[in-house]
């Protein structure tokens, strides 16, 4: 009772502290100025530092939707949201577990992209060699050529039509606005191929439990029940966890 009667005081002062707070707020907000940028006399545009934090702060909200859409993220958890599905397993491993290991694979595969991309845009850049263009220029460069690499032509066709591009002289002139959407759509191409290799023998165990148990005339017995130990013990003596993940590994091209 004691608790509830200071929250309710707390809230009948609240509009009050914010009457005095406003117009202190207000006032110190009229002094701020708001560079956006200069050219120096070599005619590179830089930006102001308080830009750059309205960048980045911008950039870390979009860090969960730029992890699923440049990395190899897509793929890891596709496939493995399919590897349970085809076990019958619908709640084990549980989604954090399958979240957690593709998100260290995703950090395993794409850890030389992020290391060129620090050497050779965002180090410069903090030491004060390269402007703040060339850095952006030079960060997204080993994510585009990522990208490339795992990117079907007509994916990439499709989505240039749709933007109004016509063919590019070099892989370098695709924008982004164009390669994102073709690379995640190529992602999910890969990796329902890899789910559909993965099901097949699964199906096979289960079509077979299930003839079993027909021909038996058990037809009131789940053949899930039946299946599943024989699945398990399918995927435990083929060591199925270091395949998947082996393959996994390996299907992304490197070069």
């Amino acid at each position: 009772m004691r608790t509830a009667a200071i929250l309710r005081c707390l809230l009948r002062l609240l509009p009050l502290l914010l009457i005095c707070v406003a117009p202190a707020a207000l006032a110190d907000a009229s002094n701020l100025t708001f560079v956006t940028s200069h050219t120096d006399k070599a005619g590179n545009q830089s930006y102001s530092i308080s830009l750059q934090v309205l960048f980045f702060m911008t950039l870390l909200s979009l860090l969960p939707a730029l992890l699923m859409s440049v990395t190899s993220f897509t793929r890891i958890i596709v496939v493995l949201a399919i590897l349970r599905q085809a076990l019958g397993l619908m709640q084990t491993p549980s989604n954090q577990v399958l979240l957690g290991l593709s998100l260290f694979m995703t950090f395993f595969i794409m850890s030389p992209v992020f290391e060129h991309a620090y050497q050779d845009g965002i180090k410069p850049y903090m030491d004060e060699k390269i402007s703040f263009d060339d850095a952006m220029e030079k960060t997204t460069a080993p994510f585009k050529h990522f990208m490339l690499n795992q990117t079907r032509d007509p994916d990439l066709a499709l989505f240039s039509e749709l933007g109004g591009y016509q063919k590019f002289a070099k892989v370098d002139d695709v924008p982004l606005r164009v390669l994102i959407p073709s690379f995640v759509t190529s992602e999910l191409k890969t990796a329902f191929q890899i789910g559909f290799l993965i099901f097949i023998p699964f199906l096979i165990i289960d079509l077979v439990v299930a003839s079993v148990l027909m021909s038996m005339g058990m037809m009131m017995l789940s053949p899930m029940l039946i299946s599943l130990p024989f699945k398990i013990m399918l995927f435990v003596l083929v060591d199925g966890w270091t395949l998947i993940m082996g393959t996994l590994a390996s299907s992304f091209f490197m070069n």
